[in-house]
Parts: C-alpha cells; structure tokens; sequence
C-alpha cells in the first residue's frame, strides 16, 4: 500500500512538473466580432512541417466552425486567419499601415508604414486574425510549448492550444 501511494505521490509530482502550455490572447477590445461569420486560414509563417501545418490549420478551423463561423474563400471571407509557428527561434517582421493592412502579403494600404520585429521563441504557434474589410488585426493568440520536432507530441499539444485559445472566443466588446 506504501510503495502504491508513493509510486502514485512520484507520478502526480512529476506531472505537476512538466512545463504547461503558455496560452494568451489579445483583441481589440472595441472591435464587434459579431460582424464575423466568415473565415479564411492561411499560413504565415511556416515552420517547416507540412502535416504539422495542417493539423495547426485543421485545430483553428475546428474551433471555429464550433463558434459558428463558416469557412470561405479567402476573397469573401469576413476575416483571415493567419497562422505562424517556429520550432527554433527565429524572427518575424510585420508591417502594419496607417490605412490597416498586412503588408507582408501583398496587400497595402495607403499611409504610414510601420514595421516591427518579434522574435519567436522555440515552440510557439501564434493566430492572428484580421479583419477583411479593413485589415486590421483584431485577435491574437500565441500558445508556447505547442510544437517541437517530435510529431508524436504535437497534434495532442497542438489542438488543446487551439482549444485554450479559443475558449472565450469571440471576445465581447468592452463598454466604455
């Protein structure tokens, strides 16, 4: 009964243990996401795992076809979803114009440009959603710990970051 109960304590330590998935999101808060119905995903920035890609691209669609959006073609979509990951640290630029836009993919705006560099650390998968008709980002979800080089590991890892992500989606406006 002792070796049980301390074989159970050893197993319920090392659990407690093991690094948990860091999930956050961002929105903008006074954005109306009940003026989404439609959805395109695509991917950003590739890490270099074409099924991992896919099973990233199929947990995002899951979620939110079980929110009630419809996925569409990207050029009647309500909103794009863009999906990037890395499995080593690598740098991102994005740039962002005055006019709304996201001018890594062709696409632009007239105005001021503004470009920054994030620096994507080993193992995170980040969502961005934009708003179609203005371009303009209006979620981000970014999940660490959600895809390393064991493909074993990944899908489990990477549909529950799709459904912590998700879970309080779509974010409700705030008064104010």
């Amino acid at each position: 009964m002792t070796l049980r109960l301390g074989m159970f304590s050893a197993v319920l330590l090392t659990a407690l243990m093991l690094p948990a998935q860091d999930v956050k999101t961002d929105y903008d808060h006074q954005f109306d996401f009940s003026q989404l119905k439609t959805f395109a995903v695509k991917i950003g920035t590739t890490w270099g795992n074409p099924l991992q890609q896919q099973r990233a691209k199929d947990a995002v669609i899951q979620q939110l076809t079980a929110k009630g959006w419809t996925q569409a073609d990207e050029s009647t979509a309500d909103a794009i979803v863009v999906i990037h990951g890395a499995t080593k640290t690598e740098q991102s630029v994005d740039t962002f114009y005055s006019g709304g836009g996201w001018g890594g993919w062709g696409y632009g705006g007239s105005g001021i440009a503004t470009t920054t560099t994030n620096e994507i650390h080993v193992g995170t998968g980040m969502v961005d959603i934009f708003d179609a008709k203005t371009k303009k980002l209006v979620f981000r979800g970014t999940a660490q710990d959600e895809l390393s080089e064991n493909p074993e590991k990944n899908e489990k890892k990477i549909e529950k970051a799709a459904e912590k992500m998700f879970k309080n989606f779509p974010p409700k406006p705030k008064a104010g």
